[in-house]
């Protein structure tokens, strides 16, 4: 186990988004905490891992708190070189670390307009002016690191940079803000990852609907791949006798393609309901 990481609402915490594809993409397992935002601030229930105040929070195994996400991309990084948190190439080490660390300072307005929202896109949203100047400058870093590296991620692989702007791409996607080719292109990228979906899925069917998220515009089907139809069922023998996730004996089934799969929890099963295809433990049992 790869210490504790403190996250927030799935749908919602765009911050912890980054903090967790920082361990999910790059094959870490932390334990995973939730932290409520309907139950107390995130400063209250982080109290006991000072001086954090914020999600995520990471307590690596020997008990160090890192409170911050640039941080914690940079700690995880040197713990962990063989997984490439950041790329090898000096050039795109130095670029990858240049457009997460402005990401992780800047674009106020995009942060504040268009908080992210996993659970839906709308239709008609007018950006001000100052959230188009930031969309324009997220666009422009992208092309120029897409032009000079080739891609398919900004700095050839899957780096932190992109972890970075995952949740930048969930707001484009929810706001309808990619209207050219290169922000289209790049942002579907993040809705077909698996560790996007894996993500997504969770926000689907973890937490409440905070209404402070919400916006009175019309809603839209969300624009990434769309999921397999399943179904949670209340009995059914499984074909699988454990869950593919904990290996414990399975006590909670869903329906796909005429068969019956079991889980240890609902929670193991639902998320499977939102998207079958978005893990590899459960597609292996297909």
């Amino acid at each position: 186990m790869h210490g504790t990481l403190y996250i927030g609402d799935y749908a919602y915490s765009s911050w912890s988004l980054r903090g967790w594809l920082l361990f999910d993409r790059f094959g870490l397992r932390p334990k995973i905490v939730n932290v409520d935002f309907m139950a107390a601030t995130v400063a209250e229930q982080l109290q006991g891992h000072a001086p954090a105040r914020t999600v995520p929070t990471w307590v690596a195994p020997e008990g160090t708190v890192v409170w911050d996400s640039l941080a914690l991309a940079e700690e995880v990084a040197s713990r962990h070189p063989d997984v490439r948190v950041w790329p090898d190439d000096p050039a795109k080490r130095a670029t990858a670390r240049s457009l997460a660390a402005e990401m992780h300072a800047g674009f106020n307005a995009l942060r504040s307009d268009c908080p992210m929202h996993l659970r839906t896109a709308y239709d008609g949203f007018a950006p001000s002016e100052a959230v188009r100047a930031d969309v324009a400058r997220i666009v422009a870093l992208w092309q120029f690191a897409l032009d000079r590296f080739g891609g398919p991620w900004l700095c050839g692989d899957y780096s932190a940079a992109d972890a970075f702007f995952a949740p930048v791409a969930a707001r484009f996607a929810t706001y309808g803000l990619a209207q050219d080719a290169v922000a289209s292109d790049y942002v579907a990228r993040h809705l077909q990852d698996l560790a996007f979906r894996r993500w997504r899925a969770l926000a689907l069917v973890h937490g409440e609907d905070l209404p402070w998220y919400e916006s009175a515009l019309p809603r839209l089907p969300w624009p990434g791949p769309p999921a397999r139809q399943a179904a949670a069922v209340s009995d059914g023998t499984p074909e699988n006798a454990a869950c593919p996730y904990s290996g414990k004996p399975a006590t909670h089934v869903m329906t796909l393609d005429n068969r019956v799969f079991g889980f240890c929890n609902a929670t193991c099963r639902d998320k499977t309901v939102a998207d079958p295809e978005a893990w590899p433990a459960f597609t292996a049992l297909l």
